[in-house]
């Protein structure tokens, strides 16, 4: 699923892709892969599907990486 990660004033600061990936321990993550070639790792993914947990990891990653809070995630399906 592509998307972008934008500040509160609209400017675009990624763009990439969300992906699902599965890592060392065999869990399942919500990550981000940017078009620059930066992964960027979520939570894991719930043993319900829920993607909850993964998103606010996600989202605490973006603001350790950018220094911003209130950031917007747009995705879209092609």
């Amino acid at each position: 699923m592509r998307c972008a990660i934008s500040s509160r004033a609209g400017q675009v600061l990624a763009a990439g892709s969300l992906v699902i990936q599965e890592d060392d321990e065999g869990n399942w993550r919500l990550n981000l892969q940017t078009d620059s070639g930066r992964m960027i790792q979520g939570g894991v993914i719930g043993a319900d599907g829920s993607l909850a947990e993964a998103s606010q990891v996600l989202f605490r990653q973006f603001f350790d990486l950018w220094g911003m809070s209130d950031l917007t995630l747009t995705a879209r399906v092609p």
